[in-house]
Protein backbone atom coordinates (compact mmCIF):
# COMPACT_ATOMS: atom_id res chain seq x y z
CA UNK A 1 0.00 0.00 0.00
CA UNK A 2 3.09 2.41 0.68
CA UNK A 3 4.59 1.74 -2.52
CA UNK A 4 1.59 2.58 -4.47
CA UNK A 5 1.23 6.04 -2.78
CA UNK A 6 4.87 7.08 -3.18
CA UNK A 7 4.76 6.26 -6.89
CA UNK A 8 1.16 7.97 -7.63
CA UNK A 9 2.90 11.33 -4.98
CA UNK A 10 5.79 11.00 -7.59
CA UNK A 11 4.13 10.98 -11.06
CA UNK A 12 1.56 14.39 -9.43
CA UNK A 13 4.96 15.73 -8.82
CA UNK A 14 6.41 14.70 -12.05
CA UNK A 15 3.44 16.23 -14.08
CA UNK A 16 3.48 19.63 -12.08
CA UNK A 17 6.96 19.85 -13.05
CA UNK A 18 6.46 19.18 -17.00
CA UNK A 19 3.61 21.86 -16.50
CA UNK A 20 5.30 24.40 -14.69
CA UNK A 21 8.29 24.20 -17.48
CA UNK A 22 5.86 24.29 -19.99
CA UNK A 23 4.36 27.58 -18.60
CA UNK A 24 7.90 28.88 -17.76
CA UNK A 25 8.61 28.47 -21.74
CA UNK A 26 5.66 29.76 -23.05
CA UNK A 27 5.84 32.49 -20.52
CA UNK A 28 9.19 33.34 -22.29
CA UNK A 29 8.56 32.89 -25.52
CA UNK A 30 5.52 35.54 -24.61
CA UNK A 31 7.89 38.28 -23.94
CA UNK A 32 10.43 37.70 -26.53
CA UNK A 33 7.35 38.87 -28.91
CA UNK A 34 6.35 41.57 -26.97
CA UNK A 35 9.44 43.27 -26.59
CA UNK A 36 10.47 41.82 -30.52
CA UNK A 37 7.76 43.90 -31.35
CA UNK A 38 8.20 46.81 -29.26
CA UNK A 39 11.44 47.05 -30.71
CA UNK A 40 10.72 47.01 -34.05
CA UNK A 41 7.98 49.50 -33.69
CA UNK A 42 10.01 51.97 -32.24
CA UNK A 43 13.09 51.56 -35.43
CA UNK A 44 10.02 51.77 -37.81
CA UNK A 45 9.05 55.25 -35.85
CA UNK A 46 12.71 56.64 -36.15
CA UNK A 47 13.03 55.56 -39.76
CA UNK A 48 9.53 57.96 -40.22
CA UNK A 49 10.56 60.59 -38.27
CA UNK A 50 13.98 60.69 -40.58
CA UNK A 51 12.40 60.31 -43.36
CA UNK A 52 10.08 63.45 -42.86
CA UNK A 53 12.88 64.94 -41.64
CA UNK A 54 14.65 64.44 -45.22
CA UNK A 55 11.31 65.46 -46.76
CA UNK A 56 11.20 68.27 -44.89
CA UNK A 57 15.26 69.43 -46.26
CA UNK A 58 14.37 68.04 -49.85
CA UNK A 59 11.75 70.79 -50.19
CA UNK A 60 13.58 73.56 -49.05
CA UNK A 61 17.26 72.49 -50.56
CA UNK A 62 18.62 76.15 -48.69
CA UNK A 63 17.21 74.92 -44.88
CA UNK A 64 19.88 74.53 -42.59
CA UNK A 65 18.12 72.51 -39.93
CA UNK A 66 14.69 71.22 -39.09
CA UNK A 67 12.68 70.91 -35.76
CA UNK A 68 10.12 68.10 -36.64
CA UNK A 69 7.07 69.33 -34.49
CA UNK A 70 3.54 70.30 -35.98
CA UNK A 71 3.40 73.94 -35.73
CA UNK A 72 6.45 73.84 -33.32
CA UNK A 73 4.89 73.13 -30.50
CA UNK A 74 5.55 69.97 -28.16
CA UNK A 75 2.61 69.06 -25.79
CA UNK A 76 3.61 67.39 -22.71
CA UNK A 77 1.46 66.45 -19.65
CA UNK A 78 2.64 67.16 -16.82
CA UNK A 79 5.01 64.57 -15.34
CA UNK A 80 5.59 62.81 -18.89
CA UNK A 81 8.65 61.72 -20.93
CA UNK A 82 8.88 63.73 -24.55
CA UNK A 83 11.15 63.78 -27.21
CA UNK A 84 11.86 66.38 -30.00
CA UNK A 85 13.54 65.11 -33.05
CA UNK A 86 15.84 67.90 -34.35
CA UNK A 87 18.11 67.79 -37.46
CA UNK A 88 20.91 70.01 -39.38
CA UNK A 89 22.57 69.54 -42.40
CA UNK A 90 25.77 70.99 -43.43
CA UNK A 91 25.56 73.13 -47.03
CA UNK A 92 29.27 73.83 -46.99
CA UNK A 93 30.58 73.52 -50.87
CA UNK A 94 33.65 73.62 -52.42
CA UNK A 95 35.02 70.63 -50.13
CA UNK A 96 35.35 67.38 -49.28
CA UNK A 97 36.11 67.54 -45.90
CA UNK A 98 33.69 67.33 -43.14
CA UNK A 99 32.56 70.33 -40.71
CA UNK A 100 32.98 70.44 -36.52
CA UNK A 101 29.76 71.35 -34.94
CA UNK A 102 28.39 71.51 -31.83
CA UNK A 103 24.60 72.88 -30.31
CA UNK A 104 23.00 73.83 -27.20
CA UNK A 105 19.65 73.78 -26.41
CA UNK A 106 18.75 76.81 -24.27
CA UNK A 107 15.20 78.13 -22.31
CA UNK A 108 14.10 81.44 -24.05
CA UNK A 109 12.74 84.29 -22.45
CA UNK A 110 10.16 82.76 -19.60
CA UNK A 111 6.56 84.61 -19.52
CA UNK A 112 5.12 86.12 -16.55
CA UNK A 113 2.29 83.39 -16.81
CA UNK A 114 4.77 80.64 -16.20
CA UNK A 115 4.56 81.12 -11.92
CA UNK A 116 7.90 81.92 -11.09
CA UNK A 117 9.88 79.46 -13.33
CA UNK A 118 13.52 80.31 -14.10
CA UNK A 119 15.09 79.56 -17.18
CA UNK A 120 17.63 77.04 -15.12
CA UNK A 121 14.29 75.24 -14.63
CA UNK A 122 13.32 75.10 -17.86
CA UNK A 123 16.63 74.30 -18.55
CA UNK A 124 16.69 71.31 -16.02
CA UNK A 125 13.38 69.39 -17.97
CA UNK A 126 16.07 68.64 -21.01
CA UNK A 127 17.03 65.53 -19.87
CA UNK A 128 19.06 63.80 -23.01
CA UNK A 129 20.68 66.11 -25.50
CA UNK A 130 20.62 69.14 -23.89
CA UNK A 131 24.15 70.21 -25.81
CA UNK A 132 26.33 68.44 -28.17
CA UNK A 133 30.04 68.98 -29.55
CA UNK A 134 32.75 67.97 -31.38
CA UNK A 135 29.98 66.91 -34.23
CA UNK A 136 31.57 65.86 -37.61
CA UNK A 137 29.09 66.29 -40.70
CA UNK A 138 30.54 65.35 -44.28
CA UNK A 139 28.84 67.95 -46.51
CA UNK A 140 25.41 67.16 -47.74
CA UNK A 141 25.21 65.56 -44.90
CA UNK A 142 22.86 65.66 -41.58
CA UNK A 143 22.85 65.10 -38.45
CA UNK A 144 19.81 64.11 -36.07
CA UNK A 145 18.86 63.72 -32.30
CA UNK A 146 16.31 63.37 -30.51
CA UNK A 147 16.34 65.67 -27.32
CA UNK A 148 14.59 64.25 -24.27
CA UNK A 149 12.52 66.47 -21.60
CA UNK A 150 10.77 65.38 -18.87
CA UNK A 151 8.20 67.80 -17.50
CA UNK A 152 8.14 67.46 -13.62
CA UNK A 153 4.56 66.96 -12.37
CA UNK A 154 4.53 70.08 -10.50
CA UNK A 155 5.47 72.03 -13.27
CA UNK A 156 3.62 74.93 -14.04
CA UNK A 157 0.75 75.11 -16.39
CA UNK A 158 2.66 77.61 -19.69
CA UNK A 159 3.93 77.81 -22.50
CA UNK A 160 8.19 77.50 -22.30
CA UNK A 161 10.19 78.80 -25.45
CA UNK A 162 13.32 76.93 -26.39
CA UNK A 163 15.71 77.78 -28.63
CA UNK A 164 18.85 75.30 -30.32
CA UNK A 165 22.37 77.26 -31.82
CA UNK A 166 24.36 75.08 -34.18
CA UNK A 167 27.81 76.30 -34.60
CA UNK A 168 30.15 75.43 -37.10
CA UNK A 169 33.49 75.86 -35.33
CA UNK A 170 32.89 79.26 -33.20
CA UNK A 171 30.41 80.62 -35.94
CA UNK A 172 26.62 80.54 -35.29
CA UNK A 173 25.48 78.06 -38.44
CA UNK A 174 22.04 78.42 -37.50
CA UNK A 175 19.48 78.47 -34.96
CA UNK A 176 15.72 76.72 -34.44
CA UNK A 177 12.98 77.70 -32.40
CA UNK A 178 10.07 75.80 -30.33
CA UNK A 179 7.51 76.05 -27.69
CA UNK A 180 6.59 73.35 -24.81
CA UNK A 181 3.07 73.60 -23.91
CA UNK A 182 2.60 71.96 -20.44
CA UNK A 183 -0.64 69.99 -20.06
CA UNK A 184 -2.02 68.50 -16.93
CA UNK A 185 -2.03 65.42 -16.01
Amino acid sequence: MQRKAAIELSVGTIVVLVLSMSMLILGLVLVKNIFTGSIYNVQSLNDKVKSEIAKLFSEDETRRSVVYLAENKAEIKQGDDWGVAFSFRNLQTGTGQGSTFSYTVTAGDISPDCSGLSKAQAESWIKVHRTGSGISVAPGQSYNVIINFQVPSTAPLCLVPYDITVKQGAEVYTTESFVVSVKPR
